[in-house]
């Protein structure tokens, strides 16, 4: 994989929107935020939701280049849902073939689960793969539990003979793989080591700090922003307990005055009186903004 491409998806799937789904969360609860009995300031909070919220990203991120990883190595792309015999939902991370074998993937950024969740995660796997089981039945079918970061193997001893027994219980060939060996079991193991080379030069090119200043590119704000439904709009702006998180996102009030604008012509484009309201909501929150940042 070229590296452009890599790190159009680790940007894309980390990044781009964090900005909506931080204001959300901020409309939503507002009270995990702001408070007395809070020990942190706005400006230190929302980092700490950011980088959290990135964390988290990163695994999506490495599900979708694990998935172009194996389509260029010329595997074929199966339906990664399908139901249950008790009609049960489920999605597996990555579900592929090369002529007659079946392959699936659980996978994780780290092995770093407690004693309780643990246990569930051999619960899930198992339901999976006596899903697949039934549905490809005939088919040569092997399994991975698939932990991405070697660094971390707090439950290897668990989970080794809890996989063991899967696999000979359901006859299948199913394997516990940290880091490199789940390339390596697929017949890859260049893969592996261009996904290293990949991230160290990605790390490298990221910030120290997530940026929160949303006027910084008020535009791009916005059209992030847009995908918010109106009821998180009413939440945020008829808080005036949240102004001072938003001065700290919105210091130059470009961002609310881009989105006033916006819900002033959704309002004259005659999509609903809501967005009137919305209109009247923003301007009283950038007024109460202008106050406080004089």
């Amino acid at each position: 994989m070229e590296y452009d491409k890599f790190e159009r998806i680790f940007n894309r799937y980390i990044f781009e929107k964090s900005k909506p789904d931080l204001i959300k969360k901020i409309a939503t609860y507002p009270e995990r935020y702001v408070g007395l009995f809070r020990p942190t300031k706005p400006q230190s909070k929302i980092i700490q939701n950011l980088l959290q919220s990135h964390e988290i990203r990163f695994g999506d991120a490495f599900e979708i280049l694990i998935h172009e990883y194996l389509k260029e190595s010329g595997f074929s792309v199966l339906d990664n849902k399908f139901s249950a015999s008790d009609g049960e939902r489920l999605e597996v991370d990555q579900m592929f073939a090369d002529q007659n074998t079946v392959f699936f993937v659980e996978q994780k950024i780290r092995d770093d689960h407690d004693s309780t969740k643990k246990r569930g995660q051999i619960e899930n796997f198992e339901r999976k793969t006596a899903a697949i089981c039934q549905k490809y039945a005939g088919a040569d079918i092997r399994g991975f539990f698939y932990f991405i970061d070697a660094s971390f193997m707090k439950n290897k001893r668990f989970y080794t003979p809890e996989i063991e027994r899967l696999s000979r219980d359901y006859g299948v060939s199913l394997h516990l793989s940290y880091g490199a060996e789940f390339f390596a079991g697929i017949g890859k193991p260049h893969a592996w080591d261009e996904i290293l080379a990949h991230l160290l030069e990605w790390k490298s090119t990221i910030p120290e700090l997530p940026e929160i200043n949303f006027d910084k590119d008020p535009a791009a704000s916005l059209d992030e922003l847009k995908a918010l439904q109106p009821v998180e709009y009413r939440k945020l702006l008829d808080n005036p307990d949240l102004d001072d998180l938003l001065c700290v996102l919105f210091p130059e009030g470009k961002t609310p005055a881009l989105l006033s604008a916006h819900f002033k012509e959704r309002h004259e484009s005659g999509d609903g009186a809501i967005y009137g309201k919305l209109y009247d909501l923003c301007m009283n929150t950038i007024n109460r903004m202008k106050s406080r940042i004089v």
